[in-house]
Order: C-alpha cells, then structure tokens, then sequence
C-alpha cells in the first residue's frame, strides 16, 4: 500500500487556486468544478463513475487526486491526541 505522500505530485498538477476561478476555491484545472463538490459526493457514497457521469469535464485522475488530497489532509491536519500518565 503506498502512501498519500506518493501521491502528492499528482493531485498538486490536477487541483488549482485561482481567485479568478470560483472566488479562489480549489477546482481541478482546466475545469469549475470544486474540490469541495467532489468530496463530498465521494462522502455521500457517489462512486467515481457517478461523479464521472455528473461532472463530465472531469477524468478519472481527478477523482483519484481529490482521494489524494484528503488523504494526505488527514495526515497533516489530524492532531494525536495526548496520552496521560499512567499511574
């Protein structure tokens, strides 16, 4: 199993911020759909297919980089809570 970080080069090319573009929300290049909007139909439990199917401007790629990113999200942004002493 390879890790998010392998995959970061790939969502880094495909996901954009442009504040021309969608007041500056990230969007996958060369397209306005939001990375938002794809995580959550990824959340809703829409498969890639699905999210293909309704948002036809994007690839596969894009789907696969938006996974990516909150994976690797989760990675830097999920604080390890402190273990208290034992006594």
């Amino acid at each position: 199993m390879s890790g998010a970080s392998g995959n970061l080069k790939t969502y880094e090319e495909r996901i954009v911020r442009d504040r021309r573009i969608c007041g500056g929300e990230p969007v996958f290049k060369g397209t306005r759909v939001t990375l938002r909007t794809v995580l959550a139909s990824l959340a809703d439990g829409d498969s890639a297919e699905e999210i293909l199917s309704d948002f036809p401007s994007l690839k596969a790629e894009d789907v696969q980089a938006a996974i990516a990113f909150a994976a690797a999200s989760a990675e830097e942004d999920l604080p390890i809570p402190a273990v208290p002493p034992i006594r």
